[in-house]
């Protein structure tokens, strides 16, 4: 297997590159049945309709993935993706943990590592989600990680087959609450008010 392609570290994990050959454990992880719970899938995925969605996503611009790798043991332990409308410069935010790598506080620093991305290199004004009601882990990683209450989808979910409203939650670029592992990494330029100097 190739060693993952590095594009963002912050303490304890990085976000990298999506690899073809870790498909079968992106896979393994959807259909778990915590993850479809939490999704709301109600049906595991086929093979097939995941390898195929994996191409599309791979070839679209609307879509930015991310390999969630621990880098300790450089172990991949999920994923995030933003799904960007390009012309209003949001986007949709999706995370998903592997199984075995839930509990451990990785969902919070996952979200913001992936929030630094989207609005200090994608340049994204705001990044917002669903989440289940009754999903109390997510929603106080979300919490953790900025995002607040945008409303709510009332009964448009299920969870353990009863019927549950969604929960709306968005954040804003100037409400990242940081520490920016972005301009850690750039090192000596800092942004002031919009503009961009070398130091």
């Amino acid at each position: 297997m190739n060693q993952p392609k590095y594009l963002l570290r912050g303490e304890r994990l990085a976000l990298a590159q999506p690899r073809a050959e870790m498909l079968p454990e992106y896979h393994r992880w959807e259909n778990h049945p915590g993850t479809i719970l939490g999704y709301g899938n109600q049906v595991p995925q086929s093979w097939e309709t995941r390898a195929a969605g994996f191409e599309r996503q791979a070839k679209s611009d609307r879509y930015t993935q991310f390999e969630v790798v621990h880098t300790e043991d450089e172990q991949p332990v999920g994923m995030t993706i933003l799904a960007i409308d390009h012309q209003v410069r949001t986007a949709e935010y999706t995370m998903l943990l592997a199984p075995e790598a839930r509990g451990r506080g990785f969902a919070t620093e996952a979200t913001l590592l992936t929030l630094d991305w989207a609005f200090h290199l994608t340049a994204l004004r705001m990044v917002w989600l669903k989440v289940l009601e009754q999903n109390a882990a997510g929603i106080r990683a979300y919490e953790n990680a900025g995002f607040k209450s945008g409303g709510r989808l009332r009964q448009s979910g299920f969870w353990l087959g009863d019927p549950c409203d969604e929960l709306l939650m968005d954040i804003l670029s100037a409400e990242f609450p940081g520490p920016s592992a972005v301009k850690r990494e750039l090192g000596g330029i800092v942004e002031l008010g919009g503009t961009r100097n070398e130091t």
